[in-house]
């Protein structure tokens, strides 16, 4: 049996289009709850790699990644939120690096990339960071926006 050109190429398109606009929730969860601005369709607004070692997503997690999969573990009944939130609020150092995650964020460094850290001294991001609301910025009660335009 022949398969028409046309319903070949709709099924192309619309397997192509599903992917471009598929965004995790986790994403735009963290991207609205750790105050990122742009498109939470863009990239450029918050990668994949903030997460995870490849820049698709997926596994395998990098440390910060594994830090969010770890508080999941530990706390089966959170949301993606709480997590988030949870990892902030531990101010651990997930990549090693000398920076704890929280103050990454912060700084829009990724946490979970030893070679990505803050240029700005520890001891003044620090003070920096708590004077804005330390860790408590970081929390979230809602959930995050969607944003329907691709920009990407």
């Amino acid at each position: 049996m022949k398969i028409p050109t046309k319903n070949i190429l709709l099924l192309g398109f619309c397997l192509v289009f599903s992917s471009v606009q598929a965004r995790p929730p986790y994403r735009l969860q963290a991207i609205a709850q750790f105050h990122f601005e742009g498109s939470p369709l863009k990239k450029s607004t918050m990668a994949c790699t903030f997460c995870h070692i490849n820049d698709t997503g997926g596994a395998p997690w990098n440390p910060f990644g594994e830090s969010i999969k770890a508080a999941f573990r530990a706390n089966p009944k959170w949301g993606i939120a709480d997590a988030l939130q949870g990892v902030m609020a531990a101010m651990k150092d997930s990549d090693k690096d000398g920076y704890e995650d929280a103050l990454e964020v912060f700084a829009h460094t990724l946490p979970g990339d030893a070679k990505s850290k803050p240029k700005e001294d520890h001891k003044v991001l620090l003070e920096r960071f708590m004077a804005a609301g330390g860790p408590d910025q970081y929390k979230s009660n809602k959930a995050a926006p969607v944003d329907s335009s691709d920009d990407e």
